[in-house]
C-alpha cells in the first residue's frame, strides 16, 4: 500500500479523541495496540529492559542518546512499562510512559517559535489551537515527559535499529521517502480485527537477541519482529509513505528509486537525532543559532570523540610501546585499537599498512621525502591534476626540482571534471608518479579515481590518492581502488586535529626507507649501523599523538555507526537542494558543476568581493570559507582568484540551506555597502 501524507493539515486542529482518530485512520483500538507493544516489549531479555543497553563506544555522556546506564541505574528503570496513546498529539503517534504518569500538555501558537532545525517543507507551522505534530524528531523530549524510553545506542544489542529506532516513540514510527519527520497518516479504512498488516513480501526473520510473539496475519503466516526489515518501522504497522509533490518520487517510489523508504540495508536517517551528538551545534554566533559550512576546512566533533579523548587523558594517558606498567598497557591497547579501525575504514589488508601521520600534508610529504626521493630521477615524471590543493602540488615541485624531474597536470573541462582521455596522454614510460584528489576541496569534483589509478598502472606508475574530501562522504576501499597509498586527515572525518593516517601497500612501505629517525622505529642501533622496524613502526620515529590517534578512532566508530552510505546518500540529497536553491538566486555563479561532486558548493556573487559575503554571513552565524582555498590554480583555471564555499556534513539541514539561500538573496538585494 502508498499511502500518501496530507499536504492540508488543517483537519488536525481542534479536539480529537484518541480513539476517533484510531478509528478514522483505520488503525485498531488502544487496547489491541497496547496488548501487542506489551507482548512485544516484554519478550526482549531481562523482560523488556535489556534494549537500554549501550556499548561502551556508544557511551556519550549524560544527556546524549547512547549514555551509558550503570547495573544500579539499570535496576531502577520499572519494566513494567505501559503503552499509552498522548492524547494531545493523537495524529502522530504514541509516547511509552511510565505508569501513572500523565503526558504534558501540548499548547502551540502561531506566534510560538520553530524548534531548531525546523523543516518548513515538510512540517508546516501549526495554526493556534491545531494539533501540532510530534516534535520527537527535531528536539529532545519536553522536560515533562521524564518517563520516557531513552534512545538507545545504535548499536544497543537488538535489531529494531538505526536512527529510527532511537526516537522515543519509534515502535509506532512511519518511513518517510524523504529526510524523515512526523507525518499525519491518512489510511483507508480497513476490517476489524488484525487485517492491517500489508503484505509488501519482505521476508522477516527474528534479528539478534530478540524472540517477539508470532502476528498471525488472516489467512497466512506468522509474521516476526527484527532483522533489517524492523528497521523501517515496527512490523505491524508498516507503511509505505510518500510526499506528493516531490519531484523525486513517483508513485510508490522513494526518492532513491526504492519502494517507499523500504531500503533494507540501510536504517532510517534522522539528522536530528544526529545533531544532538555534536554539543557545539547549540552554540550561538552573534545571537543567531550557529550553521556550521565550513565542513571542507574542518568538521565539529561528536561527543563521543569528545568523551574519549577525556577518558584518555583521564585513564590511559601514558607512552606506548615501551614500558611494562598498567597504563603503558592501556594507552598500547587503545593506540593499536585505533590503527585497527583505520584499517577497517579504509578495507585495508592488514592493520601494517597504516601509518599514523598529523594529517594529510605530512602524509603526502612523507611519501614524496621517503619513497620519492628514493624512485625518482632526472627526467622523470609526476603527473597532478588542475583541481589539487596546494599540499598535493608543492611537495612534488620540490621534488622534481631536486632531483631534475617534470611536473604534468591533467586538465579538467568547464565544470571541473578530469578530462580521461588527455590525462592519459600525459602517461608514458617516463612517468613514476600520479598523484590527485579523490575529491576537489575547492569545487567538491568528485574525481574517476578508479579509472584514473587503471590507466596509470597500465603504463607502470604508482598512485597517491588524497582522500582529505573523500573519507569524510564516500565509503573507502583502498583494496578496490587499487591506490598504492591512500592519505586522509582525522579532523575532516569529525576527529580530532593533528591526527591523520597514511595507506600503503605493505610491500611497497617495507621497502620504502624511514622518512624521520629515532625513537621506536629502529630494531638495532650501534655507531656504524641502523636496523629498522618494518611498517608501520618505521615511518612513526619519536612519540606520535597518541589521544587524537584514539579520537580519531573514536570518531571512525561513529561514522560507522551511522552508515557510510546512509550519510552519501544524505549529503546528496542536501547538496542537490543546496545548488538549485543557490542557482536561483541572480547574479550568482557557481564555480565547480560536475555530474559527480561531494557536498562543496563554491560560488561567486556578482558585484560582491568574496570576503565580504562570508564576513556578511557570519553576521548571520553562518560560517562559510573565503578565500582560495588553498586551491590557487583550480581558481585561476576559472579566471578567479577567490570564492565563498560552503560545504556540507551529514549533521546539516535542509533548514540551514535555506537559512544560506536566503541570506545570499538579502546580501544580493540590499547589501549595497558590501560591493566593491
Amino acid at each position: 500500500m502508498t499511502t500518501s501524507l496530507p499536504t492540508d493539515k488543517s483537519a488536525a486542529s481542534g479536539s480529537v479523541n484518541p480513539a476517533e482518530a484510531l478509528a478514522l485512520a483505520g488503525l485498531p483500538g488502544v487496547d489491541v495496540l497496547t496488548r501487542l507493544a506489551n507482548e512485544y516489549f516484554a519478550s526482549l531479555p531481562d523482560g523488556g529492559g535489556s534494549f537500554l543497553r549501550t556499548t561502551p563506544a556508544a557511551s556519550t555522556g549524560p544527556g546524549y542518546p547512547g549514555a551509558s546506564l550503570d547495573q544500579a541505574e539499570l535496576a531502577a528503570i520499572p519494566t513494567n512499562l505501559d503503552l499509552a496513546p498522548d492524547v494531545q498529539d493523537a495524529s502522530s503517534g504514541f509516547y511509552f510512559l511510565w505508569p501513572g504518569q500523565t503526558p504534558a500538555p501540548a499548547s502551540v501558537t502561531a506566534e510560538q517559535p520553530d524548534p531548531p532545525g525546523f523543516d518548513s517543507r515538510l512540517n508546516p507551522r501549526p495554526t493556534a489551537g491545531a494539533v501540532p505534530p510530534s516534535a520527537a524528531s527535531q528536539e529532545p523530549p519536553p522536560a515533562t515527559h521524564q518517563g520516557m524510553v531513552p534512545a538507545p545506542a545504535a548499536d544497543a544489542g537488538f535489531s529494531v535499529g538505526g536512527a529510527l529506532a532511537s526516537l522515543p516513540h519509534y515502535f509506532m514510527a512511519a518511513a518517510t521517502s524523504a529526510h524523515r519527520a512526523p507525518v499525519d497518516l491518512n489510511l483507508p479504512p480497513r476490517d476489524a480485527g488484525l487485517e492491517f498488516l500489508p503484505d509488501l513480501g519482505i521476508p522477516r526473520t527474528p534479528g539478534p537477541g530478540i524472540n517477539p510473539p508470532a502476528i498471525a496475519e488472516p489467512g497466512g503466516s506468522p509474521l516476526t519482529a527484527g532483522g533489517e526489515a524492523s528497521a523501517v518501522s515496527l512490523y505491524f504497522l508498516d507503511e509505505i509513505v510518500s510526499i506528493p509533490g516531490d519531484p523525486a518520487c513517483k508513485a510508490g517510489e522513494s526518492q532513491h528509486g526504492q519502494v517507499g523508504n523500504l531500503d533494507l540495508a540501510h536504517p532510517g536517517f534522522d539528522v536530528w537525532e544526529v545533531r544532538r551528538d555534536f554539543p557545539i551545534l547549540q552554540e550561538r554566533v552573534h545571537g543567531k543559532p550557529l550553521i556550521w559550512l565550513d565542513n571542507a576546512a574542518t568538521t565539529q566533533k561528536p561527543q563521543a570523540v569528545v568523551d574519549r579523548l577525556a577518558r584518555f587523558y583521564q585513564h590511559e594517558n601514558s607512552n606506548i610501546h615501551r614500558a611494562a606498567h598498567e597504563l603503558a598497557a592501556r594507552a598500547t591497547d587503545a593506540y593499536e585499537a585505533a590503527r585497527d579501525k583505520v584499517a577497517r575504514f579504509v578495507r585495508a589488508a592488514s592493520r601494517d599498512e597504516i601509518v599514523f601521520v598529523r594529517g594529510t600534508t605530512e602524509g603526502i610529504n612523507l611519501i614524496a621525502q621517503s619513497w620519492g626521493r628514493r624512485h625518482i630521477g632526472k627526467d622523470d615524471e609526476i603527473v597532478i591534476s588542475w583541481l589539487e590543493h596546494h599540499a598535493n602540488i608543492v611537495p612534488w615541485q620540490q621534488l622534481c626540482a631536486e632531483k631534475g624531474a617534470k611536473l604534468r597536470v591533467a586538465p579538467v573541462d568547464d565544470s571541473g571534471q578530469i578530462l580521461l582521455d588527455e590525462y592519459e596522454t600525459l602517461l608514458g614510460p617516463r612517468t613514476k608518479l600520479v598523484a590527485f584528489s579523490q575529491v576537489s576541496n575547492a569545487l567538491g569534483t568528485v574525481t574517476p579515481a578508479q579509472a584514473m589509478i587503471e590507466i596509470a598502472h597500465r603504463y607502470g606508475a604508482r598512485v597517491l590518492l588524497d582522500g582529505a574530501q573523500g573519507a569524510p562522504h564516500m565509503r573507502v576501499d583502498v583494496q578496490a581502488l587499487d591506490c598504492d597509498w591512500y592519505v586522509f586527515s582525522g579532523h575532516k572525518v569529525f576527529g580530532p586535529t593533528g591526527i591523520g593516517a597514511v595507506y600503503g601497500k605493505l610491500d611497497l612501505l617495507n621497502a620504502t626507507p624511514p622518512w624521520q629517525g629515532g625513537g621506536n622505529m629502529i630494531q638495532d642501533v650501534t655507531f656504524e649501523r641502523t636496523l629498522f622496524q618494518p611498517a608501520p613502526a618505521r615511518f612513526e620515529a619519536g612519540t606520535g599523538n597518541i589521544a587524537d590517534a584514539v579520537g580519531l578512532g573514536a570518531a571512525l566508530d561513529y561514522v560507522e555507526r551511522i552508515g557510510q552510505e546512509n550519510i552519501s546518500r544524505y549529503e546528496h540529497d542536501l547538496l542537490v537542494y543546496a545548488t538549485q536553491g543557490l542557482q536561483a538566486i541572480p547574479g550568482l555563479r557557481l564555480i565547480g558543476t560536475a555530474q559527480e561532486k561531494a557536498s562543496v558548493l563554491s560560488f561567486v556573487l556578482q558585484g560582491f568581493r568574496s570576503e565580504d559575503v562570508g564576513e556578511a554571513l557570519n553576521r548571520e552565524g553562518i560560517a562559510v570559507r573565503s578565500g582560495h582555498h588553498c586551491a590557487q590554480p583550480i581558481l585561476r583555471r576559472f579566471g578567479l582568484e577567490t570564492t565563498v564555499r560552503p560545504s556540507l556534513a551529514f549533521y546539516n539541514t535542509f533548514e540551514e540551506v535555506d537559512a544560506l539561500v536566503d541570506a545570499v538573496r538579502r546580501i544580493q538585494g540590499g547589501g549595497h555597502a558590501l560591493r566593491r
